[in-house]
C-alpha cells in the first residue's frame, strides 16, 4: 500500500483505494472541522483535547451565525430555519467529544495497523448536519441543544503525513499576500477549502502559502496558517499594547493579528503566545504592517500539521487593487527576504514549544479503548500540572486478542 488513507463516514470505513484525498473529502461535505496529526511514530495525537474543544466551538459558532455552513442546502432540501442560539456548555462539548472519539475508535486502530512503521498520520474530524433528519424533526428551538445534536454526524479522514524537519533552510515557507480575510474567521469550516481555490490563480511560482489582508497592509493570517513576525521594538508605537509589561533584554517583539481582527484561534498560535510569555519575549497581538516590514527580522507560520515553520520570503503586490484582475500576469510584487532562516527568536520558541509538547500537551489513545484485534500499541500518556516529574507507572492491559502497553508518566 503506497499511501495510507482512510475515511470513516456513516458507520463505514473506506480504504485507500476508495478514500479520496483530504481536500476532496473536505470539499464534498459542509461542516466544522479540525486537523491534527500523530507524533512519535504514531504513539500520540497532538493536542487532541484542544482540537475537540475548538471543533465543538466551531460547530456552535456556525450554527449560531451561518447554519448553511453546517447543513448543505439544495433545491430539494432548502435550509428552512434561521441561525440558532446554542450556548457554550459542558454538555455540548462533552457530547461532541464523545461523538468524535467514538468514530475515531472505529477507524484509527485500522489506520495504525496498516501504516508503515515510522509513518505519521494526519487526522481530520468533521462535524456536519443531516438535512433529512432535520426535516423529520417537527421543530428545532433556538436553544434546543439536544435536538441539534441528534442531527449532527461525524466524518473522519486519516492519511499518511511526513512532518517537515524544523531548522532546515530549504524547509522554510515562501508566502504571498493575495486575498481578503475569511468570513466567520473564529470557526474552522470545510467550505473555506472551496472558497479559497480562486486565490491559487494568483499564487506566484514557488510560493507555499497565501496570506490574507483586508487592506493590503495589515496581514491577518494565511489560508491554512497563523502568521507571526519578529520585529524590532517600537516602544512608543506599542505603548499599552503588550500582553504583559516588558522592560528586558529583548530588542525585538513578536507580533500576530488578534482574534478580533478576524483570524482563526489556532491551537499552535495560542501555544506560541504562551511560550513567549513564559520566556519573557515581548508579544503583541497587532496585525503586522507591511509598511513597517523593514523592522521585521524573522517570520514564521503555524498550524497543527507543520506546527512551526520559518519564513524565507514574503511577496506583496505593489498595488492592492491589482489583485482584482484575478490574473497573475498583471501583478508586480515587492519581496521581503529574511537573512536568518530560522532566526534566533524562532528557534527559542521552537525549543520551548518542544519542551511543553513532551511534558503536557499530547493526547494519547487511552480514550480509544476498543482496539482492533490484531493491534499491539505502545502508548505514552503524559499528565502535566506543575511541571515537576514525580514518577512513572506502567499499566498492562491484555486479553486473548488485544495487548496494549501503556506507560503513564505522572507530573505532579
Amino acid at each position: 500500500m503506497n499511501s495510507t488513507r482512510f475515511v470513516f463516514s456513516k458507520g463505514v470505513v473506506s480504504y485507500s483505494s476508495d478514500a479520496p484525498p483530504v481536500t476532496t473529502f473536505l470539499e464534498s461535505l459542509p461542516g466544522a472541522y479540525t486537523t491534527t496529526r500523530t507524533h512519535e511514530n504514531g504513539s500520540t495525537l497532538l493536542f487532541w483535547e484542544k482540537h475537540l474543544k475548538r471543533l465543538a466551538n466551531s460547530t456552535r459558532i456556525l450554527l449560531n451565525s451561518k447554519p448553511e455552513l453546517i447543513f448543505k442546502p439544495t433545491e430539494k432540501n432548502p435550509l428552512f430555519f434561521s441561525p440558532l442560539s446554542i450556548t457554550p456548555s459542558f454538555k455540548w462539548e462533552s457530547t461532541i467529544r464523545w461523538m468524535v472519539n467514538d468514530s475515531m475508535n472505529q477507524v484509527l486502530p485500522i489506520a495504525l495497523k496498516e501504516r508503515p512503521y515510522g509513518e505519521e498520520l494526519a487526522v481530520t474530524a468533521l462535524v456536519c448536519g443531516d438535512l433529512e433528519r432535520l426535516k423529520e424533526m417537527k421543530d428545532v428551538a433556538d436553544d434546543d441543544d439536544d435536538g441539534v445534536l441528534k442531527v449532527l454526524d461525524v466524518h473522519l479522514h486519516i492519511g499518511s503525513y511526513v512532518p517537515p524537519v524544523f531548522g532546515v533552510e530549504e524547509n522554510g515557507a515562501h508566502l504571498a499576500l493575495v486575498g481578503s480575510g475569511r468570513d466567520v474567521a473564529a470557526a474552522k469550516y470545510s467550505t473555506w477549502v472551496r472558497l479559497r481555490k480562486p486565490l491559487d490563480k494568483l499564487r506566484p511560482p514557488l510560493v507555499t502559502e497565501l496570506l490574507l489582508s483586508n487592506d493590503g497592509d495589515r496581514i491577518l493570517e494565511g489560508c491554512i496558517t497563523n502568521f507571526f513576525v519578529v520585529c524590532r521594538r517600537d516602544k512608543n508605537d506599542a505603548e499599552g499594547k503588550y500582553l504583559h509589561d516588558y522592560d528586558n533584554e529583548y530588542s525585538v517583539e513578536v507580533q500576530t493579528a488578534p482574534i478580533t481582527d478576524g483570524v482563526l484561534p489556532g491551537i499552535i498560535r495560542q501555544l506560541v503566545i504562551e511560550v513567549c510569555l513564559s520566556k519573557g519575549i515581548p508579544v503583541r497581538e497587532d496585525a503586522p504592517s507591511w509598511e513597517k516590514c523593514e523592522l521585521w527580522e524573522e517570520a514564521f507560520i503555524t498550524n497543527s500539521l507543520r506546527v512551526l515553520q520559518h519564513v524565507e520570503t514574503i511577496k506583496v503586490p505593489h498595488s492592492w487593487e491589482s489583485l482584482e484582475s484575478k490574473c497573475l500576469d498583471g501583478i508586480s510584487w515587492m519581496e521581503k527576504q529574511f537573512e536568518q532562516r530560522p532566526g534566533m527568536i524562532t528557534k527559542i520558541i521552537q525549543v520551548k514549544y518542544d519542551e511543553q509538547s513532551l511534558s503536557s500537551l499530547l493526547y494519547h489513545f487511552l480514550a480509544l479503548p476498543v482496539l482492533h484485534h490484531a493491534i499491539s500499541i505502545a502508548m505514552v500518556i503524559k499528565v502535566y500540572s506543575a511541571g515537576r516529574f514525580d514518577g512513572t507507572k506502567a499499566v498492562a492491559i491484555s486479553n486473548t486478542n488485544i495487548r496494549v502497553q501503556t506507560l503513564l508518566l505522572l507530573f505532579g
